[in-house]
């Protein structure tokens, strides 16, 4: 794996004495060794990866750290939303103190978003805090994952209910590890590119029409697909690094999207992450346009682009049972995002124009529900 030779792409994530890079560029990993020595001397490291990532990219890490005289153990898990569990994290946790790692040392997270919201949590409270570093694989962990400090796991009751933010020392998005992601994991990370368009930055969606073939092809498109993605997330963040305010706008989809996942069961063979956001997103605009906040003629301009790229766009693109129009609305109720048992929803006025809704009526959400599910 070549180290690119025009250099990363660097987006800064300012947060006072914890601000952070993000390095976009190819080849990357070849090359973390010097990078992470860099900013943490002396560290040992404990990389956290999964099952499938390891087995394309854990030697080319592993190398890159013994050539920077890094000492790294490694722990790996199964790939899936259904590692992000208390009881992966135990296995974690106690991977990293049997390794007598320390607060300086650091945990390298190698994988998607659920090894690093997983290995993020871990080095939240391990030690009360240890350095992180990200090393996204997947295009959903390099454009929102990884950047931000949100991290967490699963319970029955719903997603990401329990973890911490813990902001990273350093973030290396590898564009050149995306060659080994299946399309529909590709697909999903769209997603949440897409997204930053729809939440504030309607000329970004508009290039996003324009460019989706570059996109998904590589190069130059892909590089700044994800470039500009960073630097929306990196904005938002610094502005908002708790999510008391606009932070919240990030999870344009994710309240329908959340929940759809939890009433799956978190079973990727059915629905991944990117996947709930594109269904949730699309009935985020369609909900603005029952509500005539925003015209049905943006819901259906954001579904027809999320269609072509090939992401599902409805609920009845899920296979198999899912819960009655009462089930989902429990799910929706247990998200994070209600405060003292009022739904909050991010909705829209149409493309580029998402704001936080607060007390949206019970009612309002499940007949739109009941209209979804039957079609």
């Amino acid at each position: 794996m070549s180290v690119a030779q025009d250099g990363p792409t660097r987006v800064p994530v300012g947060l006072g004495a914890r601000s952070y890079d993000i390095l976009i560029g190819a080849g990357l990993i070849a090359g973390a060794g010097r990078t992470i020595a860099a900013r943490l001397p002396g560290a040992r490291a404990a990389v956290v990866t999964d099952r499938t990532v390891a087995t394309h990219h854990l030697a080319a890490l592993s190398e890159a750290l013994a050539a920077a005289g890094i000492a790294a153990q490694t722990v790996t898990v199964e790939p899936g939303e259904r590692s992000k569990s208390f009881a992966t994290l135990e296995r974690v946790v106690e991977a990293l103190l049997a390794a007598r790692l320390e607060r300086g040392d650091a945990v390298v997270a190698l994988g998607g978003g659920v090894v690093g919201d997983l290995a993020g949590f871990a080095a939240a409270i391990v030690r009360r805090g240890m350095a992180l570093v990200q090393v996204p694989t997947s295009l959903l962990a390099q454009v929102d994952s990884s950047v931000g400090g949100k991290t967490g796991i699963n319970t029955p009751h719903g997603k990401n209910l329990v973890g911490a933010f813990h902001q990273p020392r350093l973030v290396l998005a590898d564009t050149q590890v995306l060659d080994t992601l299946p399309l529909r994991e590709f697909r999903a990370g769209y997603a949440e590119v897409v997204k930053y368009g729809l939440i504030d930055r309607p000329d970004f969606f508009a290039w996003l029409e324009a460019n989706r073939a570059a996109v998904f092809a590589g190069g130059a498109a892909r590089a700044e697909a994800i470039a500009r993605s960073c630097r929306a997330k990196a904005e938002i963040v610094a502005r908002d690094e708790l999510e008391t305010g606009d932070r919240a706008l990030l999870n344009l989809g994710h309240t329908f999207g959340h929940a759809l996942e939890a009433a799956c069961g978190y079973d990727g063979a059915r629905l991944v992450h990117g996947e709930g956001v594109a269904i949730g997103m699309a009935l985020a605009h369609r909900f603005s346009a029952r509500m005539n906040l925003a015209s049905p003629d943006d819901a259906a301009r954001v579904e027809r682009h999320l269609g072509a790229a090939g992401l599902p766009t409805r609920i009845a693109d899920i296979p198999g049972a899912l819960p009655d129009a009462e089930g989902l609305l429990a799910y929706i109720a247990q998200d994070k995002k209600v405060a003292r048992g009022a739904l909050t929803f991010i909705l829209t006025r149409g493309i580029g124009s998402a704001f936080v809704a607060r007390d949206v009526p019970a009612s309002e959400v499940l007949a739109f529900l009941r209209e979804n599910l039957a079609r």
